[in-house]
């Protein structure tokens, strides 16, 4: 059974998308606390709970990682490939919300065990939708890994 936070990793670097999401969880009356990083490599730092990001009282383990795949430092891409390589934390849940419909990426992403892809909408009103619906789903009907305890079957 998952035992982790409610948190959810926003990892995102353009200013005006962070703003929005977050509005549209707020008009989506979505309770998750958002932890927001910029780029791939502080999200690495985040998710291994390096620097800054040690204390877990104040940078909890997310319950899922919404991920853009064009990022600073490391891609989004790099940022799953390293988390699917982590004893532990390949299982987190991962989406990626990002503006790429390239086929390239959809498939990249997916090779590399993204669990959902979803392209950002155009308009605040369909975003809004995106969001409820990723809630409803991620947060309220899935089940979700235990990030704390090694697997037993493993």
């Amino acid at each position: 059974m998952y035992t982790g936070s409610s948190t959810i990793l926003l990892v995102e670097d353009n200013t005006n998308e962070v703003f929005l999401i977050e509005r549209a969880f707020r008009k989506a009356n979505i309770g998750n606390q958002l932890k927001i990083v910029g780029d791939g490599e502080t999200a690495i730092h985040y998710l291994a709970g390096k620097d800054v990001y040690s204390d877990r009282h104040v940078y909890p383990l997310p319950m899922l990682m919404l991920l853009d795949l064009k990022l600073p430092r490391k891609s989004g891409l790099e940022v799953l490939e390293w988390l699917r390589q982590q004893a532990l934390l390949k299982r987190l849940p991962v989406i990626a919300l990002t503006s790429s419909k390239h086929s390239a990426d959809i498939n990249r992403a997916y090779e590399l065990g993204i669990n959902s892809y979803l392209v950002k909408p155009v308009t605040f009103e369909r975003l809004v939708e995106v969001i409820q619906a990723f809630d409803k789903y991620w947060t309220a009907i899935s089940e979700r890994p235990d990030l704390e305890e090694p697997d037993s079957q493993a």
